[in-house]
């Protein structure tokens, strides 16, 4: 609810120079955010024997690092600051967003003076804050429209605490919007949360565009920092999360996996070491590795762990569609999935399986692509593919998206289509953290190191930059202009309709080691052709396929599925035999949901019980 916090706790007590003369680490804190007798707030500080209360009248607050967990409410009145850390960041934000509203509330009315307070005589007392309200936030809004209020600097307003970096001046002419998360969980979104929340070891799985990623970065904010390692099985689906490969994080590949011995003796390098010894929640998005190596990765856990628990005692969040791509295999031998891996059972304590498709919302869209990715293609489902072939689906000069089975006829289109378009060539060139892990930042980063641009140039946006306006990752434009002052950024406009000049935005990623990388690009890539798997996770306005050349099972319908709508996908040469499904997955997800139902039914027949010996009780 925004008012109570569980992580660690540094309280100082600080000199005249700003240095800390005494200091205080409360490992696991209790931190309550509340109202006293007279309705100021009080910031209440546990340790599991003692509390420390703090009134908040006078205070400024550090945010730079809120995404990381960390942030400080240095008191100044008191000389005393607050350092907090290892919290999940989705609760410290929500938290910081309470307390700058509530405060920007109670400064607006009438404190009491300290006269009046001794006349009321009121007991002592102590009440957890509300909740935040819409209502509080529209009147925050209005406050902060009219003035900035002293005291009190918001996260734009101020970069790092002490010790973490320098604070920056107020900028009085420019305060954010504040506002509630428009996008919230459903019910089975929740359900997996709740799940993950009470230390269950869980595999959450879902057709295309039911949300596995969003699902998956809150998960990551309500999850420690410190203890909680996000990795994915490429570089481009890690940085989507906000993590690294699983690679890196285990120092194994899957693709060439040595023996057990020698990938033992490979974690228990210094670094990786601390890796597996810190880890506590471990998630893998896109799960698409061998069952060979899953049970490789679970005997080196138990082993640099030393516990006899599945994985070392790690809880366990893995996430992916069996259905889309299959795992890559070595030689001709067909891979084997990972849920076929012997620890695969032992390890997962819960399967879920998210059902409500978001991406798109035309019902007879969702149900073809529903047959497509289980293989199951009817007269019906044929003939609406062979008709998308005549849909005309360029507008504004933007046409539409090639998807690809290989990466080759990808480069090789986007070159020739550039090259004949007339005009200058504009060239941009990326900012990268760190020039000489160049390869690393390559790997994670969705933009290239160099973009070329001309007018007339079909684009993609590759980062979500307004989503009220549909400036989200994978919208669709074309160059329309180019400004003359350097760096002569790129006018675009999109299929939504707006048309925007675009500046370069910043990715951040971690490297092997744990080091911070970043790279400042254009949000862009050309789009006259893309690979169906660097598709994954992207909402395509208007798209052409060509499946002619489909070489796996649910390869159809990762790109079928990229499509927002039936009216924007163009289907050429379809054929019904390209569209396969593996059998092994499919028994996988029958047993599944067959196991769900169960589940369901005997949740139904307890709580039906529990309201029946309630009713004979109450008789």
């Amino acid at each position: 609810d925004g008012a109570q916090l569980r992580c660690c706790v540094a309280l100082e007590q600080l000199d005249a120079s700003g240095q800390a003369a005494r200091r205080q680490l409360i490992r696991r804190a209790s931190v309550i955010l509340g109202r006293n007798e007279f309705q100021e707030i009080v910031l209440r500080i546990h340790d599991g024997k003692v509390q420390q209360s703090y009134l908040l009248k006078d205070f400024k607050l550090f945010t730079k690092f809120a995404k990381d967990g960390k942030s400080t409410v240095k008191l100044v009145p008191e000389n005393i600051q607050v350092l907090i850390s290892n919290c999940p960041p989705d609760q410290l934000s929500l938290f910081l967003r309470t307390l700058s509203v509530k405060h920007q509330a109670w400064q607006a009315g009438k404190p009491l003076s300290d006269r009046e307070k001794l006349k009321a005589a009121l007991p002592r007392s102590f009440e957890a804050i509300s909740p935040l309200q819409q209502k509080d936030v529209q009147k925050a809004n209005e406050l902060r429209a009219r003035a900035a209020p002293p005291g009190l600097q918001d996260r734009n307003n101020v970069a790092a605490p002490a010790g973490r970096g320098q604070q920056v001046k107020a900028n009085p002419t420019k305060k954010p919007i504040l506002s509630l998360p428009v996008r919230r969980l459903n019910k089975e979104q929740a359900a997996v949360l709740s799940a993950v929340l009470t230390g269950r070891n869980v595999f959450f799985t879902g057709s295309a565009g039911t949300g596995k990623s969003f699902l998956l970065k809150r998960i990551v904010g309500s999850l420690p920092p410190k203890s909680t390692f996000a990795t994915a099985s490429t570089g481009v689906a890690a940085c989507h999360i906000g993590g690294t490969t699983l690679h890196s994080f285990a120092v194994v590949s899957a693709l060439a996996p040595p023996p057990l011995e020698q990938c033992i003796e490979l974690a228990q390098r210094p670094g990786v070491l601390q890796h597996w010894t810190s880890c506590r929640h471990l998630i893998i998005d896109e799960v698409s590795m061998e069952a060979q190596f899953f049970d490789k990765l679970e005997a080196v856990a138990r082993s640099v762990r030393r516990s006899p628990e599945p994985f070392g005692g790690i809880q366990l969040i893995v996430c992916g569609d069996f259905l889309q791509l299959p795992p890559v295999s070595k030689g001709k031998e067909k891979a084997s999935f990972c849920f076929q891996a012997r620890s695969w059972r032992k390890v997962i304590q819960v399967n879920m399986e998210l059902t409500e498709v978001r991406r798109q919302t035309d019902q007879l869209f969702i149900s073809l692509l529903q047959a497509v990715r289980v293989g199951r293609v009817t007269e019906d489902v044929t003939a609406r593919l062979l008709r998308s072939a005549d849909h005309q689906i360029e507008r504004d000069g933007i046409l539409a998206t090639r998807l690809c089975t290989h990466k080759d006829d990808v480069e090789l289109t986007n070159e020739n289509k550039l090259k004949q378009l007339p005009g200058s060539l504009h060239v941009f060139e990326a900012l990268d953290s760190h020039p000489a892990l160049v390869k690393a930042i390559d790997a994670h980063s969705p933009v290239g190191r160099s973009i070329q641009l001309k007018v007339g140039a079909q684009v993609m946006l590759t980062k979500n930059l307004d989503v009220t306006r549909g400036l989200v990752n994978g919208a669709r434009g074309v160059v329309v202009a180019f400004e003359s002052a350097s760096p002569g950024l790129p006018h675009v406009r999109f299929l939504c309709g707006v048309t925007q000049a675009l500046k370069p935005e910043r990715w951040v990623f971690k490297s092997a080691g744990g080091t911070h990388l970043s790279r400042q690009q254009l949000p862009l890539k050309l789009a006259w052709a893309i690979s169906i798997h660097k598709s994954q996770g992207m909402t395509l306005d208007c798209v052409e396929i060509s499946l002619a050349r489909v070489f796996e099972s649910g390869q159809a319908y990762v790109a079928l599925s990229r499509a927002r709508s039936l009216e924007g996908l163009r289907v050429m040469d379809f054929d019904p035999r390209v569209v396969r499904a593996d059998p092994d997955v499919l028994l996988f997800y029958k047993k599944l949901r067959k196991e769900r139902l169960l589940t369901q039914a005997s949740m139904d027949d307890f709580v039906n019980n529990k309201d029946k010996e309630t009713l004979e009780a109450e008789a």
